[in-house]
């Protein structure tokens, strides 16, 4: 474990050992990519085309019926709303169950921890990848809702970093699900009973004024609602101080679900 100072020659000066080792977190991150290269084209389709068909159905069927959603364009709204949903979906799902696979089936992270590497520095790279993939896959409802009409801004270009602080909280809570859960079949309610009812009262789909009272206090809390809320407003030209309430939202979530996974994982993994 990368913990202690590392020996050296007499006379030179022991060079401290950082809480997190850049070498420690890039070496499980190249594993990581070195794997992702075997199957990285079931991994995109699946990421890609779940939140196409959502933009395709409620934004052009729909959109048929229902030409804007408040004053903007219903192709507009779902396009730059379902980036949420991308990158939930190739960020959670990642963190609970390639994490529960490689710790309880594979035995993948007894074998890293044997190396220079710790608990946090394992637990930190893998969900820093997760983040670097949503925050790529996170694009692909732009580009499809630019083929109906959604026009590029210079906002766009702070899609990737939106969905890479998203995908790191997300990523993260995936991991402490994995960490608790007894059984693989667990995340079933995961799944429905906590990341279905998010994305659909994240403003995705429909505006979350229109929601009664309590369930749009409820929706204030949701981390997705603000990521669609940074994604319209950077995709649209909205931009304003209040984005800034909702990054901190975002990142005071990604902070909280990184060291509960740490904590939880690390209990786990460490007799």
């Amino acid at each position: 474990m990368s913990t202690g100072a590392a020996a050296t020659p007499a006379g030179e000066p022991l060079r401290r050992v950082r809480r997190l080792e850049p070498a420690a977190l890039a070496g499980v991150m190249s594993r990581d990519v070195v794997i992702f290269g075997r199957y990285w084209k079931a991994t995109t389709f699946s990421s890609v085309m779940q939140p196409t068909i959502y933009l395709l159905a409620f934004g052009l069927g729909f959109g048929t019926l229902v030409k804007t959603i408040g004053h903007i364009k219903t192709v507009q709204y779902i396009g730059t709303g379902t980036v949420a949903t991308a990158v939930l979906f190739s960020s959670a799902f990642p963190g609970m169950f390639n994490t529960f696979v490689r710790w309880q089936f594979q035995r993948t992270y007894d074998a890293m921890l044997a190396a220079p590497v710790d608990v946090e520095e394992l637990i930190t790279a893998e969900v820093l990848w997760i983040a670097l993939r949503a925050g790529v896959y996170g694009l692909a409802p732009l580009v499809v809702a630019m083929a109906f009409g959604l026009q590029p801004e210079a906002g766009m270009l702070l899609v990737p970093l939106i969905g890479f602080l998203t995908g790191f909280g997300f990523a993260a809570f995936g991991v402490l699900i994995a960490a608790v859960a007894k059984t693989i079949d667990n995340f079933n309610y995961v799944t429905s009973a906590v990341l279905t009812p998010m994305f659909l009262v994240a403003g995705t789909f429909f505006p979350v004024s229109t929601l009664p009272d309590g369930v749009r206090t409820v929706a204030q809390f949701n981390p997705l609602y603000h990521c669609v809320q940074l994604v319209r407003d950077a995709s649209l030209g909205g931009l304003g101080s209040a984005d800034l309430g909702h990054a901190g939202v975002l990142l005071g979530f990604a902070l909280l679900m990184w060291r509960l996974a740490i904590w939880r994982l690390g209990k786990r993994l460490i007799d």
